[in-house]
């Protein structure tokens, strides 16, 4: 899993490559805290190019989530894929965020 972060006029984009799984998200977790700091920002997280989603992974969507809403930031999920969009649906995490 590769996790590249940009920051462009006050918005923070994460771009997901690869395999969010149980084993990856150690890494992951750390990899994201510059969007847990930032989370008084708007924050897009970009899914296009992620090919597999673990609950391990859905909880670190989650940790983004609750550190934005008591920031004060927005999280947007953009590019998911139909098998991903399907794991969103079935855990309710499609009512949770933005989805563009």
């Amino acid at each position: 899993m590769e996790i590249h972060i940009t920051e462009s006029k006050g918005t923070l984009t994460a771009r997901f490559i690869g395999r969010l799984d149980t084993p990856a998200a150690a890494d992951a977790t750390r990899d994201v805290q510059p969007l847990i700091d930032g989370a008084d920002k708007t924050i897009i997280l970009d899914c296009s190019e992620m090919a597999y989603i673990s609950s391990s992974g859905l909880r670190i969507f989650l940790t983004i989530r609750k550190a934005a809403a008591a920031k004060g930031g927005k999280v947007i999920i953009e590019g998911l894929s139909n098998e991903i969009r399907q794991v969103f649906m079935m855990t309710g995490f499609l009512q949770l965020f933005e989805i563009r």
